[in-house]
């Protein structure tokens, strides 16, 4: 590979000239840069990123550590954090720590060594090691989806808000009994939305019965075997609220599974929207997560903390939106029925 040294010659002019053209660290004639930028082209040059970084401090990029890279939702956020990312000419190195502390870890001290200039990391269940590394390094840090750490920048949804706008849109079909599918455990977000869910149910005064809410589901399949636990019971719920996408898939299958139809039998309403969700028959009720404003902020809080290590961090919550479709209805109980009369016969 070409030096430096070697493009100077081949222009005729100093080292240093060069290097201010290529790092444009100051004016240089249009005569000169043009010989330069010609040699450069001509012999292939290319700049020496790793010995760059090691003179300014800094290499341009960013880690990105997120739970599990294969689910839809943070694919979307990947997409948009990367965009962000490009349009700040900052490089993004991707990993997935599958929701363990012990590679959650391992990722973030990889990302350390590589002089990443920052990391944004979906934290798993159990991320203390993994903040109090990022903290006693003084890298900077966003914290994106789950709340795990007061100490960095954190973003992520409305739970909440989020929470009550679905209960209050099953309790409008006059659904009673409700049951809970919540998400992975350990997680902030699945502690919010179960705590959310109890206080939007208790506050339309209606009772919250242990036997229809599942706390805690590792996956789809976890999600289907608490869905048919709850559906056994001698009074099940007549509405199903789900965590997230995973566990409203796995609730979708056991409800088919045990040859109920939605909302005929049962009506369903959950967290993330999903491009899948328009497929389902009937098309389903979610909550539509700002993926990609999530996904964008976090590069551009970052952004802000490299440049300014002593801002006070952030926590910014952003609103979700309802997708109201068709897979909420009147409990079966409560639905008029027609009375079919005997025609009458006349002497």
């Amino acid at each position: 590979m070409p030096t430096m040294a070697e493009v100077a010659r081949r222009a005729g002019v100093s080292v240093s000239t060069v290097s201010h053209v290529i790092n444009r660290t100051r004016f240089v004639s249009p005569e000169k840069a043009r010989l330069i930028n010609d040699a450069i082209a001509a012999m292939g040059y290319q700049t020496n990123e790793l010995a760059r970084s090691l003179k300014v401090a800094s290499t341009n990029s960013v880690g990105l550590a997120i739970s599990a890279i294969s689910n839809p939702y943070f694919t979307d956020i990947i997409c948009a954090v990367e965009a962000e990312c490009a349009r700040l000419g900052l490089m993004v190195f991707l990993s997935d720590t599958q929701e363990d502390p012990d590679r959650e870890l391992s990722v973030v001290r990889a990302f350390h060594q590589r002089r990443v200039d920052g990391v944004i990391l979906a934290p798993s269940g159990a991320p203390q090691r993994a903040v109090d590394y990022l903290a006693e390094k003084k890298l900077p840090c966003v914290l994106i989806d789950r709340f795990a750490d007061a100490r960095f920048d954190q973003i992520g949804v409305e739970n909440q808000s989020s929470m009550r706008a679905l209960i209050d849109h099953v309790v409008s079909f006059g659904h009673k009994r409700i049951g809970y599918v919540a998400g992975q455990p350990g997680l902030a977000t699945t502690r919010e939305r179960i705590e959310a869910f109890h206080s939007a149910v208790a506050g339309h005064g209606l009772a919250l019965l242990p036997q229809h809410i599942s706390p805690e589901n590792i996956d789809t399949a976890s999600a289907t075997a608490a869905t048919h636990a709850i559906l056994a019971q001698p009074s099940p719920p007549t509405a199903l609220i789900t965590g997230n996408n995973m566990t409203t898939i796995g609730a979708v299958r056991a409800i088919r599974e045990r040859g109920l139809s939605i909302p005929g039998d049962i009506s369903l309403a959950g967290f993330d929207d999903f491009e899948w969700a328009d497929c389902f028959e009937p098309r389903l009720t979610l909550v539509a997560q700002p993926c990609t404003e999530i996904g964008r902020q976090a590069a551009s809080l970052l952004c802000a903390r490299i440049a300014s290590a002593g801002l006070e961090p952030q926590a910014v919550r952003l609103q979700a939106a309802l997708q109201v479709r068709e897979s909420c209805a009147r409990p079966a109980s409560k639905r008029s029925t027609t009375v079919r009369l005997a025609p009458v016969r006349l002497a």
